[in-house]
């Protein structure tokens, strides 16, 4: 490995979900970490917020009272993060930066709708070159094709954002934020999503191995790396090992995104990836999205003191 990547210190990392599978308006658990989005607008109960099986979060970093926020994802439907945005009272025209963490629908769907939100020009949106790649689709037999819609350069740039393509982290925000780029596939029990498939350039049908999948990862001043995934196709223990790799950081404060653990693909990982969650040791595990409800009650019920459940319209605040 190359000499680590500096990634600033931050005082405060605030990860605001605007779209995740799960709402309950009535939990009432909050506390200093965990704000639920609050179910009264006009003195009536009356603000809704949509759950989607999608991912999308601003993220805002703090050093010294300086605050600076990016979006990671976008939610599946053309409208949901964005709804949920505006039911929250976000201002949107607070992002300096925006970052996919791959290019599947259920994360790029709202692009449009959030981008335009935004309402600024030439704001950088940082992208593995994978993303734009098509076709792409779930094979489930020969007969049964599910097929992305593609994701073009031309969308962005219409939306007025600048595109950036890198396989290689890069750091956002001015170094408060690493963009992790490709995740190398090092572990033998995260094998990826077998149903992917891609067409190559000579016309042949490929395994997709997601290589696109990425996260990104802040550094909380004293208590060590803040990781979010979109879907981890590349394996959460494989983005966890390679953050701690790039940044020279071992301490995880907290991992937190969809793991992809449902379905008989990814619960064939589950009691490994727990098992390697505990050798990690982060101070909390916020599985999302793709993770799938067995997977999440079992990394409740294995970690119940590092576990936090996530929500539509939950604002996470880790503090130095």
């Amino acid at each position: 490995m190359e000499k680590p990547i500096s990634i600033n210190a931050v005082d405060r990392v605030e990860i605001l979900t605007l779209q995740d599978n799960f709402i309950d308006i009535t939990a009432m658990d909050g506390n200093d970490m965990v704000s639920r989005a609050f179910p009264f607008r006009d003195g009536e109960l009356k603000n809704s917020v949509l759950a989607e099986h999608g991912f999308s979060a601003l993220v805002t970093v703090t050093t010294q009272g300086t605050a600076r926020t990016m979006l990671f994802d976008f939610g599946f439907s053309t409208e949901g993060a964005a709804f949920n945005a505006a039911a929250l009272g976000v201002d949107m025209g607070q992002v300096e930066a925006v970052a996919l963490s791959h290019g599947h629908t259920d994360h790029l769907g709202g692009f449009e709708k959030l981008a335009g939100m935004i309402g600024k020009r030439d704001i950088e949106f940082t992208v593995h070159p994978k993303v734009f790649h098509t076709p792409r689709y779930l094979k489930l037999s020969e007969d049964v094709q599910f097929f992305f819609p593609a994701f073009t350069r031309e969308i962005i740039e219409e939306a007025g954002l600048r595109v950036v393509e890198t396989k290689d982290p890069r750091l956002l925000l001015d170094g408060a934020v690493l963009f992790l780029g490709e995740i190398p596939r090092a572990t033998d029990f995260e094998k990826g999503m077998p149903v992917a498939r891609f067409i190559d350039d000579d016309g042949e049908e490929k395994w997709d191995a997601i290589e696109d999948d990425t996260s990104v990862v802040m550094n909380l001043k004293g208590k060590g790396l803040v990781i979010l995934s979109g879907c981890a196709h590349a394996g959460i223990i494989n983005t966890i090992d390679y953050a701690r790799a790039v940044t020279g950081i071992d301490a995880i404060h907290a991992v937190m995104g969809g793991f992809h653990l449902s379905g008989p693909a990814g619960e064939a990982a589950l009691g490994r990836t727990v098992d390697e969650f505990k050798r990690i040791d982060p101070s909390f595990v916020i599985p999302t999205h793709c993770t799938g409800r067995k997977s999440i009650m079992l990394i409740e019920r294995e970690m119940p003191d590092r576990f936090v459940l996530n929500m539509s319209g939950t604002k996470l605040t880790f503090a130095s």
